[in-house]
């Protein structure tokens, strides 16, 4: 009975981690003060979050990305995005 218990509550742990947690991106753009990017939603649109589905912020980066020819994305950037 105590192991179940154990086991029950460790599941319910692990179960509401991804849930409370942030992608390292979003941290990382709130961080910089761009507290308009809440979840993976501000740049990914639809389910999957790929680079073929975007909004206009994901979009923007992406296109600023290939602009700079850099490897990867720079999310201070996203200061001069404009709506």
């Amino acid at each position: 009975m105590r192991r179940s218990t154990l086991l029950l509550v460790a599941a319910a742990f692990v179960c509401a981690l991804p849930a409370s947690a942030k992608m390292p991106w979003v941290k990382e753009a709130q961080k910089l003060g761009f507290n308009n990017v809440e979840n993976c939603k501000s740049c990914h649109a639809g389910e999957k979050n790929d680079a073929k589905n975007l909004t206009a912020m994901g979009k923007f980066l992406m296109e600023r990305k290939a602009k700079e020819k850099a490897e990867k994305i720079d999310l201070n950037w996203l200061k001069d995005f404009k709506k």
